[in-house]
């Protein structure tokens, strides 16, 4: 193949790439990634020719960013500026590939914030919900912590999700939350699309709260919903429940904790969170498996001992 230089400024290039590989590919959030790297790479090259990348140069970029970001952030910013540039080596846009053998530093992280509650603390932080007669955000952070459901996976439910009957939970759709007008919109994958068993006391509780709404209306969303201030409100939850304070995410993590404390599977945890693998879930929660294997082969000795 032969090759020319192209004077092209590296980031009209990824730009121009974005457009052409990754809009109406991509899920919103995932392409709304890419623009915020598009907006760094602006920022910190804005007169780096593709022409004149080298791995001396890219190193340096990359460098540039790590300073300002921990490491598993450069390394998705440095992801999606290989793919990019793998298409412009292939396209013959550029001599080599620039991003061989790149190394991938970053800050110090942060004091780790909690990602789950033990049983005691969910309890403690469910006494402190104002769950009365009608729908609030208490009885929706509770939800997510029964039922495991994503933030945008709360939002979308609706009177017709609720199988009162078979107490199964059916995730369908999820909310676009990011935009002003909102929107239902699919699930983060094709596994997520699941019925979530729910125990007879949720079942009771909500077949009293949405009785006379709308069947194919969201239950929660009544205008603009902002991620912050509902973390915000669990914040003052917690608390006042003086347990450790975490997102709503962490609640999702809660209940996954949960059940693998319980003696639940992972494969039965992965289906209820809607992962995509198994891999998913034990990569997330391998500290919990761990520690679940460590008493697991407490058991086993004890069993075996008993066969005399």
């Amino acid at each position: 193949m032969t090759r020319t230089k192209t004077t092209q400024l590296f980031y009209h290039y990824f730009e121009d790439w974005v457009q052409l590989y990754k809009v109406n590919s991509v899920r919103p959030v995932t392409l709304n990634k890419y623009y915020v790297t598009l907006t760094s790479l602006v920022r910190l090259a804005p007169k780096l020719r593709l022409c004149d990348l080298t791995r001396q140069s890219y190193q340096q970029l990359i460098n540039a960013y790590a300073q300002n970001h921990e490491r598993q952030t450069t390394m998705d910013f440095h992801h999606q500026l290989k793919s990019c540039l793998i298409d412009a080596f292939d396209e013959g846009k550029i001599t080599q590939n620039p991003t061989r053998k790149a190394v991938i530093t970053g800050k110090q992280p942060g004091p780790k914030k909690t990602k789950f509650l033990s049983q005691f603390e969910a309890q403690q932080l469910i006494h402190q919900m104002n769950l009365g007669t009608s729908l609030n955000w208490d009885w929706f952070l509770f939800l997510i912590l029964k039922t495991g459901l994503r933030f945008s996976e709360a939002l979308a439910i609706t009177p017709e999700c609720f199988d009162f009957t078979n107490q199964k939970l059916s995730v369908k759709n999820s909310w676009d939350y990011r935009h002003t007008y909102g929107g239902f919109m699919p699930t983060k994958n094709s596994s997520s699309v699941r019925k979530i068993q729910l125990d007879w006391q949720i079942t009771m509780q909500f077949s009293q709260l949405v009785r006379e709404l709308p069947a194919d209306e969201p239950i929660f969303v009544h205008g603009r919903v902002f991620n912050a201030s509902i973390n915000r409100h669990l914040k003052r939850l917690c608390e006042s429940a003086k347990v450790p304070v975490l997102s709503i995410h962490g609640l999702r993590h809660t209940h996954a904790s949960l059940l693998l404390f319980a003696g639940v599977s992972v494969a039965s945890v992965a289906r209820r969170l809607g992962h995509a693998n198994m891999a998913t879930t034990q990569s997330t929660y391998l500290h919990i498996i761990q520690e679940l294997e460590s008493k697991d082969g407490e058991r086993i000795m004890r069993e075996m001992a008993q066969l005399v």
